[in-house]
């Protein structure tokens, strides 16, 4: 028989600590306290400084940059936390890392999204809470239970509360446009979808038309990660060629890369609308972007699972 689960507790490493910390603060109760570094010989180091016998754990870790680093933090953690006999332990990653290599698309290459999903069960996590993963398969790598949360009601809210009349949402690629259309099924918006051709494994692609009619509106366009940019900012430029009037953007995951703001500050959107299931320095927010806190829905989440209650509610009407 499985443990009784009694308090609940949250830790996190080093990649989010302000959005466990907000997490926290919407349960009303304190973050777990955990030495987490380095040595000297580049090792990482995990100790939980409290008792987590029996108790409920969640751990706050996305696996972004420095990936590998945050990756075994988590592994570590999880371990930790497994060895302080941990009555149930769930894996909190609000951006799944490595969650682009979920199939093999080329020879000889890994699936790396499914080896996470391998390396967090044999540390000892007992279930998944994550936020809009790349592809839903990547839901059936795991043997443990999964709750993948969508961070699309926090961005239609807001675009809602815009009132934009003649909106039109475009899909930045074909493979994001079922959940393009969801967004603009409730914004009441007609979409459109950008097709394109990807350029060998260098992060770049190139834009080759607009798949519907555009002409007048203002433009949403939407993905579920921004990385360099470049897919965004070519899919804004193609849209302006075919009359909008004007072009935002939104996506669930802010994964620049070093280039990417400046490159988003300088080019044709108004505004791009992300959220925080990765960190943002303060110089890589600029006048064009826009964060929102996805701390409310994984707390509710939490307290959800905590309770045994149903986390699918959560999206229901």
């Amino acid at each position: 028989m499985r443990p009784v689960i009694d308090e609940l507790r949250i830790f996190t490493g080093n990649a989010h600590p302000k959005l466990a910390q907000d997490v926290c603060t919407y349960l009303d109760i304190p973050l777990g306290q955990a030495e987490v570094f380095k040595f000297a010989n580049d090792n990482t180091f995990v100790r939980i400084l409290e008792n987590v016998r029996q108790r409920d754990v969640f751990i706050i870790q996305p696996i972004c940059y420095p990936v590998n680093d945050n990756l075994m933090e988590l592994l570590i953690a999880i371990d930790a936390c497994k060895r302080a006999s941990a009555g149930r332990i769930t894996a909190v990653v609000p951006y799944y890392g490595y969650g682009r290599t979920d199939k093999k698309d080329q020879p000889r290459v890994p699936i790396t999204a499914r080896l996470v999903a391998d390396l967090l069960t044999a540390a000892g996590a007992d279930r998944l809470l994550t936020v809009d993963l790349h592809a839903g398969q990547i839901q059936g790598f795991f043997n443990i239970p999964v709750d993948e949360l969508t961070a699309l009601p926090i961005l239609i809210d807001y675009f809602k509360a815009k009132e934009i009349t003649d909106m039109a949402v475009v899909a930045v690629d074909i493979g994001i446009s079922k959940r393009a259309r969801d967004v603009a099924e409730n914004l009441d918006a007609p979409l459109a979808i950008i097709e394109k051709r990807r350029v060998g494994n260098n992060d770049r692609s190139e834009t080759l038309n607009v798949i519907g009619d555009v002409s007048g509106k203002v433009a949403l366009t939407f993905d579920d990660e921004i990385l360099t940019g470049g897919t965004v900012i070519h899919a804004a430029d193609a849209l302006v060629q075919q009359g909008v009037t004007e072009v935002f953007c939104c996506a669930t995951h802010p994964v620049f890369s070093k280039e990417a703001p400046e490159l988003l500050s300088k080019s044709r959107f108004r505004e791009v609308v992300v959220t925080d299931t990765v960190p943002l320095a303060q110089e890589q927010i600029n006048g064009k972007i826009k964060v929102l806190s996805v701390a409310p829905l994984l707390g509710e989440a939490i307290y959800r699972i905590h309770k045994g209650l149903s986390v699918g509610e959560l999206f229901t009407s």
